[in-house]
């Protein structure tokens, strides 16, 4: 069965029944429990079902808008597990010395604490939350260089003035977190001014590492950053089923997929 199938008949068990426990669903769809906690993630941040401990309960019909901007504050617990596997897989592509970007975002956040023990680095951003990180904790030879620009709901800083520093550098390397990914329409965010700055770091760097935990696969937001084949490297967490892994990677140069620590049920 595929992911997307397993996935709709969730929620139709949990439409039609109100509640479900994680239990039930994995006995009946014949997963494993981890499996139907990573599809509820899925779900929930598509607006399709509310995830509660222990399982899940029914919502209303409308999905995420591709318009929709969550706050920095609303996503940064979110899929924290994953995005701690998919920062320590990321941080083994950094070399000491090196002139990286980071985007903002929750999920280079978390790179951006584990950048703190890579000596001697350049990093530019445009992510205030990053640029604290590295400012407070960074290795006492690391040079933090932060974009000027408007601030967004996700603490990212953008617009023309963030865009025209950005095409004056050449970084070794960027990291790039979206909103969204799928095989249509690529790598993608909510925020049309946004797009256009992370856009503009994409093109400073020489090779390109897309941070993405498995929750983002389906999801579209209405502007495309760059095409799944732009990226370099695409750094995930094993959440994501095995028909999606296929499809990235047959588009990406390099697919790493993060392993999850499982934590049993409470």
């Amino acid at each position: 069965m595929l992911a997307e199938q397993r996935r709709d008949m969730i929620v139709e068990t949990v439409r039609s029944r109100g509640a479900v426990r994680v239990s039930e669903l994995a006995e009946g769809l014949g997963v494993s429990e981890m499996t139907v906690r990573r599809d509820l993630d899925v779900l929930a941040r598509r607006r399709l079902i509310d995830k509660v401990h222990g399982g899940a309960t029914a919502v209303g019909e409308p999905e995420e808008r591709s318009t929709e901007e969550p706050g920095f504050s609303a996503k940064v617990t979110r899929e924290l597990a994953e995005k701690d596997a998919i920062a320590a897989a990321a941080v083994d592509l950094v070399k000491p010395g090196a002139a990286v970007g980071l985007s903002a975002g929750t999920t280079t956040w978390r790179l951006a604490h584990r950048l703190t023990s890579v000596p001697r680095l350049t990093v530019v951003t445009n992510s205030l939350a990053v640029a604290d990180v590295l400012h407070t904790d960074g290795d006492p030879g690391t040079t933090v260089i932060l974009t000027g620009g408007s601030r967004t709901p996700s603490e990212a800083l953008v617009g023309p003035v963030a865009v025209a520093a950005l095409r004056s550098l050449n970084l070794d390397v960027v990291f790039l977190g979206v909103h969204g990914m799928s095989a249509a329409t690529g790598f993608t965010t909510p925020n049309l001014t946004e797009r256009e700055t992370d856009r503009a770091l994409v093109e400073a760097g020489q090779k390109l590492v897309v941070l993405a935990d498995h929750t983002k696969w389906g999801i579209v937001g209405i502007s495309t950053i760059a095409e799944l084949a732009e990226a370099d490297v695409l750094v995930t967490d094993d959440g994501l089923g095995p028909d999606e892994q296929a499809v990235l990677s047959g588009e990406v140069d390099r697919l790493i997929v993060a392993a999850v620590p499982e934590v049993p049920d409470e």
